[in-house]
């Protein structure tokens, strides 16, 4: 899968325009957003709670054109809680925001 790095940019640039300091502010809360999702999903008790933290977390994701992101935290939603391998290509995905 490939990843895009000027996506979350050109979703926010579209939704308001041209505005520099704005894209920078949303972008931002978009990545304190992205950790505080991942922070959830990490302390999740119990599948029901992983598995809708983890569509949170791709829901917030697709949101901004986050496209592997939102595929991991779809795989994540889809598979056992707490799977560590999961857990660390999130992480790393979150880190290349």
């Amino acid at each position: 899968m490939a990843y895009d790095p000027g996506a979350i940019d050109a979703t926010l640039a579209a939704a308001v325009g041209d505005e520099p300091a704005l894209i920078a502010e949303l972008r931002g809360a978009f990545l304190e957003s992205v950790k505080r999702g991942l922070a959830v999903l990490e302390c999740a008790e119990g599948d029901d709670a992983w598995r809708a933290a983890a569509f949170r977390l791709r829901g917030l994701a697709a949101s901004f054109g986050a496209i592997r992101l939102m595929a991991i935290a779809t795989e994540a939603a889809e598979s056992e809680a707490h799977d560590a391998g999961l857990m660390r290509r999130l992480r790393r995905a979150v880190e290349r925001l």
